[in-house]
């Protein structure tokens, strides 16, 4: 008996359909960053495992897909994993290449990434990420920018969405002011889940980590302050008063939030005092975006991260970056139905095919429909037209290009708009103008 095929859980097939909406969502990503200066690379889809452990904290650690050694001399080789995200690999070529590169370097990276966590809706085991990231800068000029690429791909996109805004700093002065400093980790990766699990959860993980009620109900108010930005600012100026760290946190916070008011960003931003975003690495501004039309998790999120090449011999290098979520954002467009028209079709024009002499005018008419970078389709057999209808309709293509005996002699060609119905036909020469 055949065994029936499968793929692993986690993972999916991308058909002809997906791919074209997928390469809508990379394209548009791409052009942007493009737009901003910032310059593609490319890193293997293993590491050495040593490059990954320990950088994602201890819950990231044990979602790491490790890879078995084989081949000669396996047993003396480096273990090796898949990696978990784009940033600790870029840090890893940063250090590796530093000498190639001008500082600041702005980078952009579209590449699968690994997680071994549970699948579930909105969650994979295989999916993209669109990192982009500027190293070598600390001036908060550059997390404007990625509210404003974040602003920029989703207005192109026509997805709604709030950006949500924290920093790292802030969370480490409340981890002060609470009198528990070394717990800034545990606190971190708590109230990360808070829109998973609900405050009351969080107040439970915090005190299974062994913070006191005084502590936690110092956290707590944080949590749920409502307001501007300028009154959270202001009440957490109150709050953080004898927080260095959190005060350095806050004033970044008001600078960043003045340059976006300048900006003319047309998302709404929000200051959200519960977002920690749970990677270890991060240490200033962090950013998380959701959707507003559609139930799915953060579809965008990154951070400052100001000694992630420490580990790898160059300190002093701050980075910040932020990773689209492809397929949560392809989830969001399909949930909203709001790709393009033409975003899914595989051509914009099917030419029929009506025997042989058609056929071969056709082939000039297309040929020339491409030089002007119209994506068309001639069908390859003589066939009845209601199955080159069919077969156009399938395909999503929205054109149908009739050639007759009649439109080959004329120089003519009989245009069909499958949507609509209308129909007309013009000389060849103004094909091209009709279809764009």
């Amino acid at each position: 008996m055949a065994q029936k095929p499968s793929i692993p859980k986690g993972t999916r097939d991308f058909g002809p359909v997906e791919m074209t909406g997928r390469n809508y969502i990379f394209n548009t990503v791409k052009g942007v960053f493009r737009k901003f200066g910032y310059q593609c690379i490319e890193t293997p889809s293993m590491e050495n495992l040593s490059t990954l452990l320990g950088k994602y904290g201890e819950e990231g650690d044990k979602l790491l897909f490790r890879i078995q050694n084989s081949g000669e001399k396996a047993s003396l080789a480096p273990e090796k994993g898949l990696r978990y995200d784009l940033t600790v690999p870029f840090a890893r070529y940063v250090v590796q290449h530093q000498n190639e590169i001008s500082f600041p370097f702005k980078r952009y990276q579209i590449q699968p990434v690994w997680r071994a966590d549970r699948p579930q809706k909105g969650r994979y085991r295989e999916f993209y990420q669109c990192d982009v990231d500027v190293i070598g800068s600390k001036s908060l000029l550059n997390e404007l920018e990625l509210v404003q690429i974040v602003d920029d791909v989703f207005g192109q996109m026509g997805i709604r969405v709030c950006i949500k805004i924290n920093n790292r700093k802030i969370l480490a002065g409340l981890a002060e002011v609470s009198g528990q400093p070394d717990k800034l980790v545990d606190i971190t990766v708590a109230i990360d889940k808070i829109d998973k699990i609900g405050l009351d959860a969080v107040k439970q993980e915090l005190f299974e980590k062994g913070l006191s009620e005084e502590a936690v109900a110092v956290i707590e108010p944080v949590l749920t302050l409502s307001g501007t930005t300028e009154e959270k600012i202001a009440r957490m100026k109150e709050l953080l008063s004898a927080s260095e760290t959190g005060m350095k946190g806050l004033e970044e916070v008001s600078t960043l939030f003045s340059l976006i008011a300048g900006a003319g960003i047309t998302q709404p931003v929000e200051l959200d005092l519960s977002l920690a975003r749970g990677l270890n690495y991060y240490t200033g501004a962090i950013f998380e975006v959701k959707a507003l039309d559609f139930a799915i998790g953060s579809i965008c999120g990154g951070g400052r991260y100001d000694d992630l090449t420490g580990i790898f011999g160059l300190p002093g290098m701050s980075g910040v970056g932020i990773s689209f979520g492809a397929d949560r954002i392809y989830d969001v467009l399909a949930g909203l139905d709001l790709f393009p028209g033409n975003a899914t079709a595989s051509a914009t024009v099917l030419f029929t095919n009506m025997g042989e002499k058609e056929a071969a005018y056709a082939i000039s008419v297309a040929a020339a429909l491409r030089a002007s970078g119209i994506p068309c389709e001639i069908y390859p057999d003589q066939a009845k037209l209601k199955k080159q209808f069919e077969y156009a309709d399938r395909k999503g293509i929205p054109y149908l290009a009739i050639v007759g005996d009649r439109e080959a002699a004329e120089g003519n060609v009989t245009i069909k708009n499958l949507a609509s119905g209308e129909q007309k036909t013009v000389a060849r020469e103004e094909l091209a103008s009709l279809l764009t």
